[in-house]
C-alpha cells in the first residue's frame, strides 16, 4: 500500500515534524533547574528538597499517566490523546502562574499545577509520537524514535534560554509570569503538532522494505504481546530496573545541576555569580544539546549494532561518569565535559528503551507496553533528585548521591548483558 493512499498523512516525515513540535513543549520539564534558584527566594522561599519534590511529582505523574495514555490511544487514536495532553499541560502552567497564591499557598499550588496537572499533560502526549513513529518507520525504528523524542531534550535548551539569559523572561516577568506565558504556548503548539499524529493504514509498509533478520538488529516483529503478557516475562523487569537506574542518574543531574554547580565551583574560588553563570550554561547549552543529540545518536547506533549492546554501553559510560562527576564539578571545563556526557547518555534512554520494548514485545502494542516500561522513569524521577538534595541538606555534600547513582548505572549495564528475547514467539493477540 502506498503512502499516498492515506488521506490523512501524505508524507510520513510530517509525522516526525509533528512529533518534534509536541516534544519541544513537553521537554519544558527539563528546564526546571532554571526556576529552582528563583523558587528559593521570596515570595516562594522553598527549600532545595521542596523544589525537587515538585519536579519529582511531575515526573511521577508523567510516567503513571503514560499507562492510561497508551491504552487510550490504542482505542481512540493518537491524535485526540496528544491534543488533550497539550491542553492539560498548558492548563497546568497557566494555573500555576495565574493562581500563584490560591487557596493552598505557593508550595501546594506548584505541586498541584506544575507537578500533578502538568505531569499528566506530558504523560498523555508523550507516548503518541513514539508509537506513531514506529508504525510509519519500521525500517528506521531507532533513528525515528530518536528524532521523535529529540525535541524533548532540545526543549530544555529553548525554554531555559528564553527564561534566563537569552530572553530574560524571569527577570522581566517573574516565575509566575513565565509559567503563564509558557502554558499558553504549550497548549497552542501541541495542538498543532497533534494534527499529524495518525497511524498508517492497516498492513502498510514502506515501499521495497522487508524486515531484517540479523540477530540483535531485527526490525521485524516476531512477537505481538499485550501488556498482560509482557508483564509475565523476566525481560520486562530487566529493562524496567535498567531504566530506573539510568533515568535516576540523569534526572538527579537535571534537578540539581544549578545548585550543585554553584556550590561546587565556589570551592575553587569562583564567586556565586560566576558559578551561577557557568552552571546555567552547562544546563541550558551543554546538557540540553547533548540530551537532544544523544537521542538521535544512540537511536542510530542501535539500528547499526543492536539495542542490547547499545543499552549496555550507554549504562556503563553513564555509571563511570556519574561517579567521577562530583570531582569534576569544581573545574569549569571538566564540569562542561561531564555535563555533556551525562546529558548525551541520558538522552539515549528515550531512543533505546522504547525501541527495545518494541523489539522484545512487538511494535503492534508498543504504545500500551511502553507506558508500563516508562513507569521506571517516574520511579527514577523520585529517587534521583530527592536523594541527592536530601543528602546535601542532611550532610552538606552532594557526593553520596552521585556515587550511588553511578553504581546503579553499572548494575544496569550488567543486567543489559543478560537481556534475551522472550522465548514465547508469535503469541496470540
Amino acid at each position: 500500500m502506498s503512502l499516498s493512499s492515506n488521506p490523512q498523512v501524505r508524507n510520513r516525515w510530517l509525522v516526525v515534524l509533528g512529533a518534534v513540535v509536541i516534544q519541544l513543549c513537553l521537554g519544558a520539564i527539563y528546564a526546571w533547574s532554571v526556576f529552582t534558584p528563583e523558587l528559593q527566594k521570596a515570595p516562594f522561599n522553598f527549600t532545595k528538597v521542596q523544589t525537587q519534590v515538585i519536579f519529582s511529582v511531575s515526573l511521577a505523574s508523567f510516567a503513571i499517566t503514560m499507562i492510561l495514555a497508551g491504552r487510550w490511544q490504542a482505542k481512540s487514536g493518537p491524535r485526540v490523546v496528544a491534543f488533550t495532553g497539550g491542553l492539560v499541560l498548558g492548563a497546568g502552567y497557566l494555573l500555576a502562574g495565574l493562581l500563584k497564591d490560591g487557596l493552598f499557598g505557593n508550595y501546594v499550588n506548584q505541586i498541584l499545577f506544575i507537578g500533578l496537572v502538568g505531569g499528566i499533560g506530558i504523560g498523555l502526549a508523550y507516548v503518541c509520537p513514539i508509537a506513531v513513529g514506529m508504525r510509519w518507520f519500521p525500517d528506521k525504528k531507532g533513528l525515528i524514535t530518536g528524532l521523535a523524542v529529540a525535541g524533548f531534550g532540545f526543549g530544555a535548551l529553548v525554554w531555559v534560554q528564553l527564561a534566563d539569559k537569552l530572553g530574560g523572561l524571569l527577570q522581566s516577568m517573574g516565575v509566575s509570569g513565565v509559567f503563564t506565558l509558557y502554558g499558553a504556548i504549550f497548549a497552542i503548539a501541541v495542538s498543532i503538532g497533534s494534527v499529524w499524529m495518525v497511524n498508517p493504514p492497516a498492513g502498510w509498509a514502506p515501499e521495497g522494505w522487508t524486515p531484517a533478520t540479523t540477530p540483535g538488529k531485527s526490525t521485524g516483529d516476531t512477537v505481538a504481546m499485550r501488556p498482560g503478557e509482557m508483564l509475565r516475562t523476566p525481560q520486562f523487569y530487566g529493562i524496567w530496573v535498567m531504566f530506573v537506574f539510568s533515568a535516576m542518574a540523569g534526572l538527579l543531574v537535571i534537578g540539581n545541576i544549578k545548585n550543585f554547580g554553584i556550590e561546587q565551583l565556589q570551592t575553587t574560588g569562583r564567586t556565586a555569580e560566576q558559578a551561577s553563570v557557568i552552571a546555567g550554561i552547562a544546563m541550558s547549552v551543554f546538557y540540553s544539546l547533548a540530551n537532544g543529540l544523544g537521542r538521535i545518536a544512540w537511536g542510530t547506533i542501535s539500528d547499526r549494532i543492536g539495542r542490547k549492546p547499545s543499552l549496555t554501553a550507554m549504562c556503563l559510560l553513564q555509571g563511570l561518569m556519574m561517579i567521577l562527576f562530583y570531582w569534576m564539578g569544581s573545574t569549569p571545563l571538566l564540569f562542561y565535559v561531564g555535563t555533556t556526557i551525562i546529558g548525551f547518555n541520558f538522552g539515549g534512554n528515550f531512543a533505546l528503551f522504547p525501541t527495545e520494548t518494541g523489539d522484545l514485545f512487538g511494535s503492534q502494542h508498543v504504545g500500551e507496553n511502553y507506558g508500563w516500561v516508562f513507569t521506571a522513569y517516574g520511579v527514577g524521577g523520585i529517587l534521583g533528585p530527592i536523594m541527592a538534595a536530601g543528602f546535601r541538606d542532611a550532610f552538606g555534600s552532594w557526593q553520596a548521591g552521585f556515587v550511588i547513582a553511578g553504581v546503579a548505572c553499572l548494575v544496569a549495564a550488567v543486567i543489559g548483558l543478560r537481556l534475551r528475547k522472550p522465548r514465547i514467539e508469535a503469541m496470540a493477540l
